[in-house]
Protein backbone atom coordinates (compact mmCIF):
# COMPACT_ATOMS: atom_id res chain seq x y z
CA UNK A 1 0.00 0.00 0.00
CA UNK A 2 1.08 3.51 -0.84
CA UNK A 3 0.84 6.99 1.26
CA UNK A 4 -2.12 7.59 -1.50
CA UNK A 5 -3.86 5.00 -0.30
CA UNK A 6 -4.21 6.20 3.27
CA UNK A 7 -7.22 7.09 4.50
CA UNK A 8 -7.69 10.64 6.36
CA UNK A 9 -6.90 9.77 10.21
CA UNK A 10 -5.20 6.99 9.67
CA UNK A 11 -1.46 5.83 11.30
CA UNK A 12 0.97 4.23 8.91
CA UNK A 13 4.40 3.19 9.31
CA UNK A 14 6.89 3.62 6.51
CA UNK A 15 8.23 0.07 4.79
CA UNK A 16 10.17 1.51 2.14
CA UNK A 17 11.05 4.62 -0.57
CA UNK A 18 11.19 4.32 -3.84
CA UNK A 19 12.52 6.59 -6.95
CA UNK A 20 16.04 7.82 -6.67
CA UNK A 21 17.56 10.89 -6.77
CA UNK A 22 16.31 14.39 -6.56
CA UNK A 23 12.85 12.68 -5.78
CA UNK A 24 13.95 10.45 -2.94
CA UNK A 25 16.05 13.03 -1.39
CA UNK A 26 13.19 15.80 -1.44
CA UNK A 27 11.05 12.88 0.56
CA UNK A 28 13.80 12.19 2.75
CA UNK A 29 14.04 16.04 3.66
CA UNK A 30 10.83 16.56 4.96
CA UNK A 31 11.58 13.74 7.73
CA UNK A 32 10.10 10.72 6.24
CA UNK A 33 12.27 7.98 6.03
CA UNK A 34 11.88 4.29 6.75
CA UNK A 35 10.48 3.30 9.96
CA UNK A 36 8.62 6.45 10.78
CA UNK A 37 5.38 7.09 11.75
CA UNK A 38 2.93 9.24 9.29
CA UNK A 39 -1.25 10.27 10.09
CA UNK A 40 -2.99 11.45 6.87
CA UNK A 41 -4.93 14.60 8.09
CA UNK A 42 -6.31 16.19 5.36
CA UNK A 43 -6.63 15.21 0.97
CA UNK A 44 -6.93 17.64 -0.97
CA UNK A 45 -10.28 18.04 -2.90
CA UNK A 46 -8.58 16.96 -6.20
CA UNK A 47 -6.12 14.53 -4.27
CA UNK A 48 -3.29 17.02 -4.18
CA UNK A 49 -1.79 17.73 -1.96
CA UNK A 50 -2.32 15.13 0.64
CA UNK A 51 -1.47 16.96 4.49
CA UNK A 52 0.15 14.84 7.10
CA UNK A 53 1.68 14.95 10.32
CA UNK A 54 5.36 13.71 10.86
CA UNK A 55 7.46 14.14 13.99
CA UNK A 56 5.09 16.81 15.39
CA UNK A 57 5.09 18.55 11.98
CA UNK A 58 2.25 18.85 9.46
CA UNK A 59 3.53 18.64 5.59
CA UNK A 60 2.09 18.86 2.81
CA UNK A 61 3.21 16.05 0.07
CA UNK A 62 2.56 15.74 -3.57
CA UNK A 63 0.61 13.09 -4.37
CA UNK A 64 3.42 12.05 -6.99
CA UNK A 65 5.38 11.81 -4.26
CA UNK A 66 2.89 10.05 -1.82
CA UNK A 67 3.01 7.07 -4.76
CA UNK A 68 6.39 6.37 -3.69
CA UNK A 69 6.32 5.53 -0.26
CA UNK A 70 5.28 2.32 0.66
CA UNK A 71 3.65 2.29 3.89
CA UNK A 72 1.65 -0.53 5.93
CA UNK A 73 -0.99 0.28 8.64
CA UNK A 74 -0.91 0.85 12.32
CA UNK A 75 -3.04 -0.70 14.20
CA UNK A 76 -4.39 1.79 17.41
CA UNK A 77 -5.01 0.16 20.49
Amino acid sequence: MTLREAQVGQTVKVVKLHGAGPVKRRIMDMGITKGQLVKVIRVAPLGDPIEVTVRGYELSVRKADCEMIEVELVEEA
